[in-house]
């Protein structure tokens, strides 16, 4: 080998062993995100990661909340963004009267305040009951409505199973304060159509696909384990007085 050759052999090897101490970009830890500036906030889950389980797990809790309605939280800020007088309003002001919302960003508006909205609504609905029933006055109406709680039962699981895509199922109570099951596609609410949400349930498939993957009907029985029905029995006698 010559003096020549032999300098080019040592400065490759010297390049190579300094290209190998180096991580690529796509490993270097990523900077901690910035918390999004606006209005709209995103309120703390009302329990630990780990409180729905079994039924469903921390993971999904944490991934659903601190990501997927994180997310929701700050295209709505960004949305608003120039709109100082909507950031006044609540978000479920918002979602109640979109036609209030310029055009430009009603859409986004639509989107993200509606995936605030039915997250924050959503959250606080579940508690780990193990399979409780309703009482008092909701349990009435419930009866009344759908002629039998068991019955209730087949049809929010009915309506929750068989909506196209993703989206929410609701129990609901309407201007005439009549109990309503129905399902919104998407991030859309009963609030837009004027009736007053009790009960909903996330179909989304990050709502539960790490535990039930394509077994949404799973997700649903599970979900007969985890609703708070205390709370939702506040929201019937408030929305009926």
């Amino acid at each position: 080998m010559s003096r020549r050759e032999a300098i080019k052999t040592t400065a490759l090897a010297t390049a190579a062993a300094a290209v190998g101490n180096v991580k690529p970009a796509s490993a270097q830890p990523a900077p901690p995100a910035a918390p999004p500036a606006g209005p709209y906030t995103l309120p703390p889950l009302p329990y630990a990661y780990d409180a729905l389980e079994p039924h469903i797990e921390a993971q999904t809790v944490t991934i659903h909340h601190d990501k997927h309605h994180a997310t929701y939280v700050a295209n709505l800020n960004k949305a608003v963004a120039d709109h100082p007088a909507l950031g006044k309003k609540s978000v479920d002001e918002l979602i109640r009267d979109l036609a209030s919302v310029p055009e430009a960003i009603r859409t986004a508006v639509r989107n993200h305040g509606g995936g605030v909205a039915n997250h924050n609504f959503y959250w606080l609905s579940l508690k780990k009951s193990e399979g409780a029933a309703p009482k008092g006055e909701l349990l009435k109406a419930i009866e009344k409505k759908f002629n039998s709680f068991a019955s209730f039962q087949e049809q929010w699981t009915k309506t929750a199973t068989t909506l196209f895509g993703s989206g929410w199922a609701w129990l609901t109570v309407d201007a005439g304060k009549e109990l309503r099951i129905e399902a919104t596609s998407n991030q859309d609410s009963p609030l837009t159509a004027g009736r007053t949400p009790l009960l909903t349930i996330d179909v989304w498939e990050h709502a539960y696909y790490l535990k039930y993957q394509n077994r949404r009907a799973d997700h649903i029985a599970a979900f007969y384990h985890l609703i708070n029905w205390d709370t939702v029995a506040e929201r019937y006698l408030k929305a009926i007085a």
